[in-house]
């Protein structure tokens, strides 16, 4: 479709962003034509069960994707591969070019420790692309997870330049709660510029008329 398209080129030309699209809109089918344009030994990372649909949907495109669970595997003249997130050890990210992060809001999930890790594994990886479903707009977390592994901003950068911490307080007694989740307000006078900065590295898109 058009707006596919338009996004794909879009994601093409900033080498580095993400796509955050609601189910339908054909996610696979953009991350697919991406990597076939960018032209690089890509690795495409996905949950299992999604790694197999995405074999299948590159065959509608004539692109070959194979699934591979080792640097080993990954032979010959061959461009695309894909395995899933649990082989991701036993990669050697230096070769390859260009990496895709399928469903990649799992990266929430990740103890610190692992996503640590995997965001200094993929440093080496010149060109990223990450694809998930749209985030909550408060959801600051998520945001600053991808805009870390992405290399646009830490995310305890993000937070102290757009955000102000507030305790999370009851609201009878007006004490701290207990094991409450931190709250991080966005700024009054940093909206504009943060949707501005998000704007610049995340295409976010529910229908395909939010692209005007």
């Amino acid at each position: 479709f058009p707006f596919q398209r338009d996004i794909v080129c879009w994601a093409v030309r900033k080498g580095r962003c993400a796509v955050f699209l609601d189910t339908g809109l054909g996610k696979t089918l953009i991350q697919l034509e991406w990597a076939r344009l960018m032209g690089e030994n890509t690795l495409f990372v996905a949950p299992l069960s999604v790694a197999r649909q995405t074999t299948r949907e590159a065959v509608k495109l004539g692109l070959g994707v194979r699934y591979v669970r080792g640097q080993g595997q990954v032979t010959g003249e061959h461009k695309l591969w894909i395995t899933n997130y649990e082989m991701i050890a036993n990669f050697d990210l230096t070769q390859f070019g260009a990496i895709v992060l399928d469903e990649s809001s799992i990266l929430k999930a990740f103890d610190g420790v692992t996503k640590k890790t995997l965001t200094e594994m993929f440093a080496s990886v010149p060109y990223r692309l990450c694809c998930t479903a749209t985030p909550a707009p408060n959801d600051d977390a998520e945001i600053g997870q991808h805009a870390e592994f992405l290399g646009i901003m830490s995310h305890v950068e993000m937070q102290a330049t757009f955000f102000v911490h507030r305790e999370p307080k009851d609201a009878v007694t007006g004490q701290k709660k207990k094991g409450a989740r931190q709250q991080w307000n966005l700024r009054r006078h940093a909206e504009e510029k943060f949707y501005r900065w998000m704007a610049s590295w995340g295409m976010f898109v529910r229908k395909p008329s939010d692209l005007g």
